[in-house]
Protein backbone atom coordinates (compact mmCIF):
# COMPACT_ATOMS: atom_id res chain seq x y z
CA UNK A 1 0.00 0.00 0.00
CA UNK A 2 1.25 3.51 -0.77
CA UNK A 3 0.98 6.09 1.98
CA UNK A 4 -1.52 8.90 1.51
CA UNK A 5 1.21 11.52 1.34
CA UNK A 6 2.70 9.88 -1.72
CA UNK A 7 -0.02 10.85 -4.13
CA UNK A 8 0.17 14.44 -2.96
CA UNK A 9 3.98 14.37 -3.09
CA UNK A 10 3.81 13.13 -6.67
CA UNK A 11 1.66 16.14 -7.49
CA UNK A 12 4.47 18.45 -6.44
CA UNK A 13 7.18 16.47 -8.21
CA UNK A 14 5.47 15.41 -11.42
CA UNK A 15 4.45 17.31 -14.50
CA UNK A 16 1.72 14.73 -15.02
CA UNK A 17 -0.26 16.05 -12.06
CA UNK A 18 -1.31 19.30 -13.73
CA UNK A 19 -4.45 18.01 -15.40
CA UNK A 20 -7.51 20.17 -15.92
CA UNK A 21 -10.96 19.37 -14.60
CA UNK A 22 -12.90 16.65 -16.41
CA UNK A 23 -16.15 14.82 -15.65
CA UNK A 24 -14.14 11.80 -14.46
CA UNK A 25 -11.82 13.74 -12.17
CA UNK A 26 -12.47 15.30 -8.77
CA UNK A 27 -10.40 17.41 -6.40
CA UNK A 28 -9.35 15.46 -3.29
CA UNK A 29 -7.65 17.17 -0.35
CA UNK A 30 -5.49 15.57 2.34
CA UNK A 31 -5.04 16.56 6.00
CA UNK A 32 -2.23 18.98 5.10
CA UNK A 33 -4.48 20.86 2.68
CA UNK A 34 -2.77 19.53 -0.44
CA UNK A 35 -5.12 19.00 -3.38
CA UNK A 36 -4.95 16.67 -6.38
CA UNK A 37 -7.13 15.91 -9.36
CA UNK A 38 -7.99 12.20 -9.29
CA UNK A 39 -10.68 9.64 -9.95
CA UNK A 40 -12.22 7.46 -7.24
CA UNK A 41 -11.47 3.85 -8.20
CA UNK A 42 -12.55 1.80 -5.20
CA UNK A 43 -13.03 1.37 -1.46
CA UNK A 44 -11.84 -1.62 0.54
CA UNK A 45 -12.81 -1.32 4.21
CA UNK A 46 -10.84 1.62 5.70
CA UNK A 47 -8.84 2.20 2.52
CA UNK A 48 -9.55 4.09 -0.70
CA UNK A 49 -7.89 3.87 -4.13
CA UNK A 50 -7.52 7.00 -6.27
CA UNK A 51 -6.22 7.20 -9.83
CA UNK A 52 -4.51 10.20 -11.46
CA UNK A 53 -5.26 11.00 -15.08
CA UNK A 54 -1.96 9.31 -15.98
CA UNK A 55 -3.28 5.97 -14.73
CA UNK A 56 -1.16 5.95 -11.55
CA UNK A 57 -3.10 4.42 -8.64
CA UNK A 58 -2.63 5.10 -4.91
CA UNK A 59 -4.22 3.30 -1.97
CA UNK A 60 -4.36 4.79 1.54
CA UNK A 61 -6.56 5.34 4.59
CA UNK A 62 -9.83 7.17 3.96
CA UNK A 63 -9.29 9.08 7.21
CA UNK A 64 -6.21 10.78 5.72
CA UNK A 65 -8.53 12.84 3.50
CA UNK A 66 -10.70 15.83 4.37
CA UNK A 67 -14.11 15.35 6.02
CA UNK A 68 -15.86 16.40 2.80
CA UNK A 69 -13.90 13.84 0.79
CA UNK A 70 -14.68 11.12 3.32
CA UNK A 71 -18.37 11.88 2.99
CA UNK A 72 -18.14 11.83 -0.81
CA UNK A 73 -16.40 8.46 -0.75
CA UNK A 74 -19.00 7.05 1.62
CA UNK A 75 -21.88 8.20 -0.60
CA UNK A 76 -20.18 7.00 -3.80
CA UNK A 77 -19.94 3.41 -2.52
CA UNK A 78 -17.54 2.30 -5.28
CA UNK A 79 -16.39 -1.37 -4.98
CA UNK A 80 -12.75 -2.00 -4.07
CA UNK A 81 -10.15 -1.73 -6.82
CA UNK A 82 -9.37 -5.20 -8.10
CA UNK A 83 -12.64 -6.63 -6.77
CA UNK A 84 -15.01 -8.42 -9.19
CA UNK A 85 -17.18 -5.32 -9.52
CA UNK A 86 -14.26 -2.92 -10.01
CA UNK A 87 -14.61 -0.10 -12.50
CA UNK A 88 -12.91 -0.36 -15.87
CA UNK A 89 -9.40 1.11 -16.11
CA UNK A 90 -9.41 4.89 -16.43
CA UNK A 91 -8.72 6.42 -19.80
CA UNK A 92 -6.75 9.59 -20.32
CA UNK A 93 -9.23 12.27 -21.35
CA UNK A 94 -8.39 15.42 -23.26
CA UNK A 95 -10.04 18.18 -25.26
CA UNK A 96 -10.41 17.02 -28.89
CA UNK A 97 -8.42 18.91 -31.52
CA UNK A 98 -8.27 19.16 -35.32
CA UNK A 99 -5.11 17.04 -35.60
CA UNK A 100 -6.46 14.07 -33.64
CA UNK A 101 -7.58 12.27 -36.82
CA UNK A 102 -3.93 11.76 -37.78
CA UNK A 103 -2.79 8.20 -37.08
CA UNK A 104 0.27 7.64 -34.83
CA UNK A 105 2.26 6.26 -37.76
CA UNK A 106 1.83 9.52 -39.69
CA UNK A 107 2.84 11.63 -36.70
CA UNK A 108 5.86 9.39 -36.04
CA UNK A 109 6.87 9.84 -39.67
CA UNK A 110 7.02 13.59 -39.05
CA UNK A 111 8.88 13.11 -35.78
CA UNK A 112 11.39 10.72 -37.31
CA UNK A 113 11.23 8.18 -34.46
CA UNK A 114 8.59 5.67 -33.21
CA UNK A 115 7.52 7.90 -30.32
CA UNK A 116 3.74 7.48 -30.30
CA UNK A 117 1.59 4.38 -30.12
CA UNK A 118 -2.17 3.88 -30.02
CA UNK A 119 -2.24 4.71 -26.30
CA UNK A 120 -1.26 8.20 -25.08
CA UNK A 121 2.25 8.55 -23.71
CA UNK A 122 0.75 9.43 -20.33
CA UNK A 123 -0.74 5.96 -19.88
CA UNK A 124 2.19 4.14 -21.47
CA UNK A 125 4.99 2.23 -19.76
CA UNK A 126 8.09 4.41 -19.65
CA UNK A 127 10.32 1.35 -20.00
CA UNK A 128 8.53 0.31 -23.19
CA UNK A 129 8.67 3.80 -24.70
CA UNK A 130 12.37 4.11 -23.83
CA UNK A 131 13.07 0.70 -25.37
CA UNK A 132 11.51 1.55 -28.71
CA UNK A 133 13.32 4.90 -28.79
CA UNK A 134 16.57 3.26 -27.58
CA UNK A 135 17.03 5.77 -24.76
CA UNK A 136 19.01 4.33 -21.80
CA UNK A 137 17.86 4.84 -18.24
CA UNK A 138 19.57 7.77 -16.55
CA UNK A 139 18.07 7.58 -13.07
CA UNK A 140 15.58 5.60 -10.99
CA UNK A 141 14.26 6.44 -7.54
CA UNK A 142 11.39 4.89 -5.61
CA UNK A 143 8.76 6.82 -7.55
CA UNK A 144 10.52 8.61 -10.41
CA UNK A 145 12.75 7.67 -13.31
CA UNK A 146 14.44 9.41 -16.20
CA UNK A 147 15.96 8.28 -19.48
CA UNK A 148 18.51 10.28 -21.47
CA UNK A 149 20.52 9.84 -24.66
CA UNK A 150 23.27 12.12 -25.99
CA UNK A 151 22.66 11.22 -29.59
CA UNK A 152 24.94 10.60 -32.56
CA UNK A 153 25.12 13.12 -35.40
CA UNK A 154 22.75 11.16 -37.65
CA UNK A 155 19.93 11.00 -35.09
CA UNK A 156 16.98 13.13 -36.23
CA UNK A 157 13.80 14.38 -34.54
CA UNK A 158 11.39 16.89 -36.11
CA UNK A 159 13.79 17.44 -38.99
CA UNK A 160 16.80 18.41 -36.85
CA UNK A 161 19.49 16.78 -34.71
CA UNK A 162 18.82 16.78 -30.93
CA UNK A 163 21.94 16.67 -28.79
CA UNK A 164 19.98 15.47 -25.76
CA UNK A 165 16.78 13.41 -25.64
CA UNK A 166 15.37 13.08 -22.12
CA UNK A 167 12.18 11.37 -20.94
CA UNK A 168 10.77 11.68 -17.42
CA UNK A 169 8.37 9.29 -15.69
CA UNK A 170 6.54 8.68 -12.42
CA UNK A 171 5.81 5.11 -11.36
CA UNK A 172 6.77 3.95 -14.87
CA UNK A 173 4.24 6.28 -16.55
CA UNK A 174 5.65 8.87 -18.96
CA UNK A 175 5.18 12.46 -17.73
CA UNK A 176 7.18 14.52 -20.23
CA UNK A 177 9.91 14.72 -22.86
CA UNK A 178 12.66 17.34 -23.06
CA UNK A 179 14.63 17.56 -26.33
CA UNK A 180 17.54 19.98 -26.71
CA UNK A 181 18.79 20.85 -30.17
CA UNK A 182 21.48 23.42 -31.07
CA UNK A 183 22.85 24.95 -27.86
CA UNK A 184 25.94 26.73 -26.59
CA UNK A 185 26.92 23.81 -24.36
CA UNK A 186 26.80 20.73 -26.56
CA UNK A 187 28.02 22.50 -29.72
CA UNK A 188 31.41 22.91 -28.01
CA UNK A 189 31.33 19.90 -25.74
CA UNK A 190 34.30 17.91 -24.49
CA UNK A 191 35.86 14.81 -25.96
CA UNK A 192 33.95 12.53 -23.60
CA UNK A 193 31.60 12.27 -20.66
CA UNK A 194 32.39 11.73 -16.98
CA UNK A 195 35.94 12.56 -15.98
CA UNK A 196 36.83 13.11 -19.64
CA UNK A 197 34.62 16.20 -19.90
CA UNK A 198 37.50 18.35 -18.62
CA UNK A 199 39.50 17.49 -21.76
CA UNK A 200 37.85 19.88 -24.19
CA UNK A 201 38.81 22.14 -27.04
CA UNK A 202 38.67 25.91 -26.65
CA UNK A 203 35.63 27.32 -28.49
CA UNK A 204 36.60 29.44 -31.50
CA UNK A 205 36.40 33.22 -31.40
CA UNK A 206 33.31 33.16 -33.61
CA UNK A 207 31.46 30.80 -31.21
CA UNK A 208 28.55 33.18 -30.75
CA UNK A 209 27.96 33.35 -34.51
CA UNK A 210 28.22 29.58 -34.80
CA UNK A 211 25.61 29.09 -32.08
CA UNK A 212 23.21 31.62 -33.61
CA UNK A 213 23.48 30.07 -37.08
CA UNK A 214 22.90 26.55 -35.74
CA UNK A 215 19.99 27.64 -33.57
CA UNK A 216 18.30 29.55 -36.39
CA UNK A 217 18.65 26.51 -38.65
CA UNK A 218 17.13 24.11 -36.12
CA UNK A 219 14.35 26.48 -35.11
CA UNK A 220 13.26 26.89 -38.74
CA UNK A 221 13.56 23.18 -39.56
CA UNK A 222 11.50 22.05 -36.55
CA UNK A 223 8.79 24.68 -37.04
CA UNK A 224 8.49 23.91 -40.77
CA UNK A 225 8.36 20.15 -40.18
CA UNK A 226 5.57 20.39 -37.60
CA UNK A 227 3.59 23.03 -39.48
CA UNK A 228 3.47 20.94 -42.66
CA UNK A 229 1.71 18.11 -40.85
CA UNK A 230 -0.01 19.72 -37.84
CA UNK A 231 -0.78 23.19 -39.19
CA UNK A 232 0.20 26.59 -37.90
CA UNK A 233 1.23 26.70 -34.22
CA UNK A 234 -0.32 28.72 -31.43
CA UNK A 235 1.86 31.09 -29.43
CA UNK A 236 1.91 30.50 -25.67
CA UNK A 237 3.87 31.22 -22.51
CA UNK A 238 5.30 28.23 -20.70
CA UNK A 239 7.53 27.47 -17.71
CA UNK A 240 8.40 28.88 -14.31
CA UNK A 241 11.04 31.31 -13.16
CA UNK A 242 12.17 34.66 -14.57
CA UNK A 243 10.87 35.67 -17.99
CA UNK A 244 13.40 34.84 -20.72
CA UNK A 245 15.10 32.27 -18.48
CA UNK A 246 12.62 29.73 -17.13
CA UNK A 247 9.46 31.18 -18.64
CA UNK A 248 9.56 31.44 -22.42
CA UNK A 249 7.31 32.17 -25.35
CA UNK A 250 6.75 28.91 -27.21
CA UNK A 251 5.17 27.64 -30.42
CA UNK A 252 2.58 24.97 -29.62
CA UNK A 253 1.07 22.08 -31.61
CA UNK A 254 -1.45 19.63 -30.10
CA UNK A 255 -2.23 16.01 -30.98
CA UNK A 256 -4.41 13.59 -29.00
CA UNK A 257 -3.71 15.13 -25.59
CA UNK A 258 -0.02 15.78 -26.29
CA UNK A 259 1.30 19.34 -26.52
CA UNK A 260 4.51 19.79 -28.53
CA UNK A 261 6.22 23.02 -27.46
CA UNK A 262 9.06 24.60 -29.44
CA UNK A 263 11.11 27.19 -27.53
CA UNK A 264 14.18 29.33 -28.09
CA UNK A 265 16.27 30.76 -25.28
CA UNK A 266 18.13 33.50 -27.16
CA UNK A 267 21.75 32.56 -27.73
CA UNK A 268 21.50 29.54 -25.42
CA UNK A 269 19.41 26.68 -26.82
CA UNK A 270 16.54 25.50 -29.00
CA UNK A 271 14.32 23.00 -27.23
CA UNK A 272 11.17 20.94 -27.65
CA UNK A 273 9.06 19.77 -24.74
CA UNK A 274 6.25 17.24 -25.03
CA UNK A 275 3.78 17.48 -22.16
CA UNK A 276 0.09 16.90 -21.54
CA UNK A 277 -2.21 19.46 -23.13
CA UNK A 278 -3.63 20.21 -19.69
CA UNK A 279 -0.16 20.98 -18.32
CA UNK A 280 0.50 23.23 -21.31
CA UNK A 281 -2.87 24.93 -20.69
CA UNK A 282 -1.70 25.60 -17.12
CA UNK A 283 1.42 27.32 -18.48
CA UNK A 284 3.77 24.71 -17.06
CA UNK A 285 3.18 25.60 -13.43
CA UNK A 286 3.76 22.80 -10.93
CA UNK A 287 1.94 22.94 -7.61
CA UNK A 288 3.98 23.60 -4.47
CA UNK A 289 4.67 20.77 -2.04
CA UNK A 290 4.60 21.57 1.68
CA UNK A 291 7.70 21.31 3.87
CA UNK A 292 6.02 18.67 6.01
CA UNK A 293 5.71 16.30 3.06
CA UNK A 294 9.20 17.09 1.75
CA UNK A 295 10.78 16.56 5.19
CA UNK A 296 9.14 13.16 5.48
CA UNK A 297 10.24 12.26 1.95
CA UNK A 298 13.85 13.28 2.65
CA UNK A 299 14.07 11.42 5.97
CA UNK A 300 12.52 8.30 4.46
CA UNK A 301 15.46 8.12 2.05
CA UNK A 302 18.21 8.55 4.67
CA UNK A 303 20.34 5.42 4.95
CA UNK A 304 22.13 4.58 8.22
CA UNK A 305 24.44 1.65 7.64
CA UNK A 306 25.98 -0.78 10.11
CA UNK A 307 29.50 0.51 9.46
CA UNK A 308 28.54 4.06 10.49
CA UNK A 309 27.85 5.47 7.02
CA UNK A 310 25.02 8.00 6.92
CA UNK A 311 23.95 8.56 3.29
CA UNK A 312 21.14 10.40 1.52
CA UNK A 313 19.64 7.90 -0.90
CA UNK A 314 17.19 8.08 -3.79
CA UNK A 315 18.63 11.30 -5.24
CA UNK A 316 17.81 11.58 -8.95
CA UNK A 317 20.80 11.31 -11.28
CA UNK A 318 21.35 13.83 -14.06
CA UNK A 319 24.13 13.12 -16.55
CA UNK A 320 25.64 16.43 -17.71
CA UNK A 321 27.13 14.70 -20.75
CA UNK A 322 30.33 15.83 -22.51
CA UNK A 323 30.12 19.49 -21.49
CA UNK A 324 30.87 21.65 -18.48
CA UNK A 325 27.37 21.70 -17.02
CA UNK A 326 28.28 20.29 -13.61
CA UNK A 327 26.79 23.26 -11.73
CA UNK A 328 23.37 23.28 -13.44
CA UNK A 329 23.17 19.47 -13.48
CA UNK A 330 24.05 19.28 -9.77
CA UNK A 331 21.62 22.07 -8.93
CA UNK A 332 18.88 20.22 -10.85
CA UNK A 333 19.51 17.10 -8.78
CA UNK A 334 19.38 19.01 -5.49
CA UNK A 335 16.21 20.84 -6.51
CA UNK A 336 14.34 17.81 -7.82
CA UNK A 337 15.26 15.85 -4.70
CA UNK A 338 13.26 18.37 -2.66
CA UNK A 339 10.36 18.81 -5.03
CA UNK A 340 11.49 21.86 -7.03
CA UNK A 341 11.13 21.33 -10.82
CA UNK A 342 14.38 21.96 -12.71
CA UNK A 343 16.16 21.38 -16.02
CA UNK A 344 19.93 21.80 -16.39
CA UNK A 345 19.67 23.58 -19.74
CA UNK A 346 17.31 26.19 -18.30
CA UNK A 347 19.53 26.51 -15.22
CA UNK A 348 22.57 26.98 -17.47
CA UNK A 349 20.70 29.87 -19.04
CA UNK A 350 20.16 31.39 -15.60
CA UNK A 351 23.85 30.90 -14.77
CA UNK A 352 25.15 32.47 -17.99
CA UNK A 353 27.10 29.31 -18.84
CA UNK A 354 29.91 29.72 -21.33
CA UNK A 355 30.38 28.01 -24.68
CA UNK A 356 30.92 24.31 -24.03
CA UNK A 357 30.06 24.82 -20.36
CA UNK A 358 31.70 26.60 -17.52
CA UNK A 359 29.10 28.12 -15.24
CA UNK A 360 29.37 30.85 -12.65
CA UNK A 361 28.02 29.00 -9.63
CA UNK A 362 27.19 32.24 -7.83
CA UNK A 363 25.39 33.64 -10.91
CA UNK A 364 23.52 30.38 -11.39
CA UNK A 365 22.29 30.17 -7.83
CA UNK A 366 21.47 33.85 -7.57
CA UNK A 367 19.35 33.37 -10.69
CA UNK A 368 17.44 30.38 -9.38
CA UNK A 369 17.23 31.34 -5.68
CA UNK A 370 13.86 33.14 -6.13
CA UNK A 371 12.39 30.06 -7.83
CA UNK A 372 13.67 27.84 -5.02
CA UNK A 373 12.15 30.08 -2.35
CA UNK A 374 8.89 30.44 -4.29
CA UNK A 375 8.57 26.67 -4.00
CA UNK A 376 8.84 26.94 -0.20
CA UNK A 377 12.40 25.65 -0.05
CA UNK A 378 15.27 27.44 1.69
CA UNK A 379 18.61 28.30 0.13
CA UNK A 380 21.86 28.54 2.11
CA UNK A 381 25.36 29.50 0.95
CA UNK A 382 28.62 29.85 2.88
CA UNK A 383 32.41 29.60 2.67
CA UNK A 384 34.39 27.50 5.15
CA UNK A 385 36.62 24.50 5.68
CA UNK A 386 35.08 21.05 5.43
CA UNK A 387 33.72 19.94 8.79
CA UNK A 388 31.83 16.74 9.54
CA UNK A 389 29.50 18.56 11.96
CA UNK A 390 28.47 21.05 9.25
CA UNK A 391 27.89 18.25 6.76
CA UNK A 392 25.94 16.16 9.28
CA UNK A 393 23.65 19.12 10.03
CA UNK A 394 22.12 18.71 6.57
CA UNK A 395 22.71 15.04 5.78
CA UNK A 396 20.91 13.98 8.96
CA UNK A 397 17.79 15.70 7.58
CA UNK A 398 18.13 13.90 4.24
CA UNK A 399 19.47 16.99 2.45
CA UNK A 400 22.60 16.87 0.21
CA UNK A 401 25.09 19.75 -0.08
CA UNK A 402 26.50 21.28 -3.27
CA UNK A 403 30.29 21.45 -2.90
CA UNK A 404 32.71 23.35 -5.15
CA UNK A 405 36.06 21.62 -5.59
CA UNK A 406 38.95 20.96 -7.97
CA UNK A 407 38.25 17.56 -9.51
CA UNK A 408 41.78 16.73 -10.65
CA UNK A 409 42.89 13.47 -12.24
CA UNK A 410 44.76 12.56 -9.06
CA UNK A 411 41.67 13.25 -6.97
CA UNK A 412 39.45 11.10 -9.20
CA UNK A 413 42.00 8.28 -9.30
CA UNK A 414 42.14 8.31 -5.51
CA UNK A 415 38.35 8.42 -5.09
CA UNK A 416 37.80 5.64 -7.65
CA UNK A 417 40.41 3.36 -6.06
CA UNK A 418 39.21 4.10 -2.53
CA UNK A 419 35.56 3.51 -3.39
CA UNK A 420 36.31 0.17 -5.05
CA UNK A 421 38.36 -1.01 -2.07
CA UNK A 422 35.73 0.24 0.36
CA UNK A 423 33.01 -1.93 -1.20
CA UNK A 424 35.05 -5.05 -0.39
CA UNK A 425 35.86 -4.00 3.19
CA UNK A 426 34.51 -5.86 6.23
CA UNK A 427 37.08 -4.88 8.88
CA UNK A 428 36.25 -1.22 9.50
CA UNK A 429 38.81 -0.74 12.28
CA UNK A 430 41.54 -1.76 9.84
CA UNK A 431 39.97 0.45 7.15
CA UNK A 432 40.06 3.46 9.45
CA UNK A 433 43.77 2.97 10.06
CA UNK A 434 44.47 2.51 6.36
CA UNK A 435 42.66 5.64 5.12
CA UNK A 436 44.00 7.76 7.97
CA UNK A 437 47.56 6.86 7.03
CA UNK A 438 46.93 7.45 3.33
CA UNK A 439 45.34 10.83 4.01
CA UNK A 440 48.35 11.90 6.09
CA UNK A 441 50.72 11.34 3.17
CA UNK A 442 48.39 12.54 0.40
CA UNK A 443 49.83 14.93 -2.18
CA UNK A 444 46.45 16.02 -3.61
CA UNK A 445 46.25 19.67 -4.62
CA UNK A 446 43.85 21.98 -6.41
CA UNK A 447 43.98 22.94 -10.08
CA UNK A 448 41.79 25.77 -11.42
CA UNK A 449 41.43 24.01 -14.77
CA UNK A 450 39.41 21.28 -13.04
CA UNK A 451 36.80 23.36 -11.19
CA UNK A 452 33.77 21.23 -10.50
CA UNK A 453 30.58 20.97 -8.42
CA UNK A 454 29.27 17.78 -6.80
CA UNK A 455 26.76 16.77 -4.15
CA UNK A 456 28.02 15.72 -0.74
CA UNK A 457 25.57 12.95 0.08
CA UNK A 458 26.97 11.31 3.21
CA UNK A 459 29.60 10.97 5.92
CA UNK A 460 31.16 8.53 8.37
CA UNK A 461 32.31 10.16 11.60
CA UNK A 462 34.38 7.19 12.74
CA UNK A 463 36.47 6.85 9.56
CA UNK A 464 36.42 10.63 8.90
CA UNK A 465 35.16 10.18 5.33
CA UNK A 466 32.58 11.89 3.17
CA UNK A 467 30.50 10.50 0.29
CA UNK A 468 29.95 12.59 -2.83
CA UNK A 469 28.03 12.19 -6.08
CA UNK A 470 28.97 13.56 -9.52
CA UNK A 471 26.55 14.45 -12.32
CA UNK A 472 28.28 11.93 -14.59
CA UNK A 473 25.84 9.00 -14.54
CA UNK A 474 25.12 6.04 -12.29
CA UNK A 475 28.78 4.91 -12.12
CA UNK A 476 29.52 8.09 -10.17
CA UNK A 477 26.47 7.99 -7.91
CA UNK A 478 28.43 7.40 -4.69
CA UNK A 479 32.18 7.80 -4.15
CA UNK A 480 34.17 8.21 -0.94
CA UNK A 481 37.21 10.25 0.14
CA UNK A 482 38.67 11.20 3.53
CA UNK A 483 37.92 14.65 4.90
CA UNK A 484 41.62 15.77 4.92
CA UNK A 485 42.02 14.74 1.26
CA UNK A 486 38.78 16.47 0.32
CA UNK A 487 39.96 19.66 2.02
CA UNK A 488 43.10 19.66 -0.14
CA UNK A 489 40.98 20.07 -3.30
CA UNK A 490 38.11 22.06 -1.80
CA UNK A 491 37.22 25.56 -3.00
CA UNK A 492 35.44 25.91 0.37
CA UNK A 493 32.15 27.07 -1.15
CA UNK A 494 28.92 25.29 -0.24
CA UNK A 495 25.29 25.69 -1.30
CA UNK A 496 22.18 23.92 -0.01
CA UNK A 497 18.62 23.68 -1.23
CA UNK A 498 16.82 22.79 1.99
CA UNK A 499 13.78 23.49 4.12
Amino acid sequence: MKHAANVFLVLGLSLAAAFSQSPELRTFTNAQGKAVQAKLIGVDGPNVTLELATGQKYTFAITSLSAADQQYIKSAAVPAAGAPAAAAPAKYTFKPGPNDKLEPALVNEVIGQPLFGEDPLWTSSAEEVAARLKIPQESKTKTASSYRAYTKDDYQLFGAHPFSVAMYAENDKVTSFSLVFANKGDLFSAKGGGEMHFDKDTPPAEAEKIVKKAMDKDLTAIADTLTKKLGAPKEARFGEGPSGVGRLTVQRWDWRGHAILLAEAKGVYVGVQIVTTAFADAGGKVEDTTDKIIRAHALANLEKRENGDVVVGDIPMVDQGPKGYCAPATAERAMRHLGVPADMYILANAGNSGFGGGTSVSALLEGIAPQIRNKRRSFDAWKSELKIKDIAKYIDKGVPLMWCLYSTKEFNDTANKRTKERKATTNWASWKTKVTEEAATSSLAGDRESSHVVLIIGYNKDTNEIAFSDSWGEDYKERWITLPEAERVSQQYFYVVGF
